[in-house]
């Protein structure tokens, strides 16, 4: 089979190869991939600033598709199944996130598209307990966006809650922005999205998917438009998306005394400038969020069946495997929302 390979770490090492297609056996699932998100990790790891990457590798981790082949183990998974997976491989199964579910949180985990071979290919393997059918309602173009989404419920849903009438404040009109918007959107909160002048065209489609005002911080002040649409209070959540310190510290004063500050977004660096005396002097929840787990799935998949997030609109490129480096330079060049690799 054809698939994406990272050869090395290091300035991108990256080539479409040829390779054996995946073996299956106990309770693994043979897929063969329709879509494959291209996400920042990706892009991260293209350029070997992220080094959790075990080399070689096959990238892709926010995929779907069609189960082709199932291991001796399987119960529930059947051939012929249309799925998108949870990008957890394995875990020890014995520390006390493993045993509450927090995947996300084991220090022994091994992630699809990481550490083992991922879904830019034309098939991919994971466990049974990873794998989930969709519904008819949902597309496969649709369902290879599950995972950021289910980051976005992880964020929004599970590491704090979102009221009907709450004010939220997100920073960055990227596809994490954009879906984290939705979910606020979904249990009936008011939005701000917060960009920057180039992200123009994102402000508008964040507009258009229920964001109820978009702000320029470089041609508008933010923190006006914030006190103007929470009478004078503050916002009672911010969600910051872009890994960007300067939307951190000009977040962090705009929340509501006794709020909630999530930060989403990965920074560059691993210390940087913090304005810790609008946490201490605000009583401020400064709450970090760490990819997603099993529960965050179900609740994101509920969301693609019930039409709550509209990903069509986001996805602006799609490209055939044979055209990854294409897609990735399009991410790149951040000319385009989401672009997905077609297997």
């Amino acid at each position: 089979m054809k698939a994406v390979m990272k050869a090395a770490p290091g300035h991108d090492n990256m080539s479409l190869q040829t390779m054996e297609e995946p073996e299956v056996q106990g309770d693994h699932v043979k897929i063969k991939v329709a879509f494959t998100g291209i996400c920042g990790t990706d892009i991260h790891t293209f350029t070997g600033e992220y080094r959790n990457a075990k080399t070689p590798v096959v990238l892709g981790h926010e995929f779907s598709g069609v189960v082709t082949e199932v291991g001796e183990h399987v119960k529930n998974v059947k051939v012929g199944d249309r799925v998108t997976s949870e990008t957890t491989f394995t875990t020890c199964g014995e520390c006390e996130y493993c045993m509450e579910k927090d995947y996300n949180l084991c220090s022994n985990r091994k992630g699809i598209g990481t550490q083992v071979n991922g879904s830019m290919a034309e098939y991919v393997v994971s466990r049974e307990e990873s794998v989930h059918v969709l519904s008819d309602k949902i597309s496969l173009k649709a369902a290879a966006l599950t995972e950021p989404l289910a980051c976005c419920v992880h964020a929004g849903l599970e590491k704090t809650t979102i009221n009907k009438d709450d004010k939220v404040l997100i920073f960055g009109p990227g596809p994490i922005g954009l879906l984290q918007c939705q979910v606020a959107k979904a249990q009936g909160a008011f939005v701000i999205l917060a960009g920057i002048t180039k992200d123009r065209e994102r402000l508008e489609l964040a507009k258009s998917i229920g964001a109820d005002v978009i702000v320029d911080v470089l041609q508008e002040d933010l923190q006006e438009v914030v006190l103007k649409h929470t009478n004078g209070y503050g916002v009672d959540k911010v969600f910051e998306c872009s890994g960007a310190v300067p939307a951190l510290n000009q977040g962090l004063p705009l929340v509501k005394k006794k709020g909630t500050f999530v930060q989403v977004g990965i920074f560059a660096n691993k210390m940087n400038p913090l304005d810790q005396e609008s946490i201490i002097q605000r009583e401020i929840n400064y709450i970090g969020t760490r990819s997603q787990k099993p529960s965050s799935w179900h609740t994101a998949l509920k969301l693609l069946e019930d039409q709550k997030i509209d990903i069509d609109k986001m996805i602006t490129k799609v490209v055939p495997l044979e055209d990854w480096r294409q897609g990735f330079e399009a991410v790149m060049a951040g000319n385009e929302i989401k672009v997905i690799i077609e297997s």
